[in-house]
């Protein structure tokens, strides 16, 4: 498969907008920084979940970094905590109407991973091919 590389669509505009532009993205990184809030971003995309169940839902969270990851979500408000008083207590987490701007971002990298993980095995079967003639 050959990759083609398209135009930048930056370029040309002036340094200024691509500083601004640039602190942007890494204001946005540092809020999203680590390897499970998009996960757990992509998950509540779906609808609320009880602790428990995103500790499921995520293979290979531990319970303390997703509690630490929650309350940052929470701190950055992209989730929402609510108290459950019914017997037994219980605590729901959903996704902040603020947060919901991000679903479509989300979704975006998710066509690309796919597009990305497909790409890499195209390259991987076509240099076995090269190799193996």
């Amino acid at each position: 498969m050959e990759i083609k590389v398209k135009e930048v669509p930056c370029e040309g505009h002036e340094y200024s907008n691509c500083d601004k532009h640039i602190a942007a993205v890494h204001d946005t990184m540092d809020v999203l920084s680590g390897k499970w809030k998009i996960t757990i971003i992509s998950l509540l995309g779906f609808g609320k979940r009880r602790y428990s169940e995103i500790l499921k839902e995520v293979t290979g969270i531990s319970g303390k970094m997703l509690s630490r990851e929650l309350k940052d979500m929470e701190m950055n408000l992209l989730v929402k905590r609510t108290v459950i008083s019914e017997q037994p207590i219980s605590v729901v987490y959903e996704l902040t109407d603020y947060c919901v701007d991000l679903l479509p971002v989300i979704h975006s990298l998710a066509e690309w991973g796919t597009k990305h993980r497909r790409c890499i095995v195209d390259q991987f079967k076509q240099e076995r091919t090269e190799v193996s003639a």
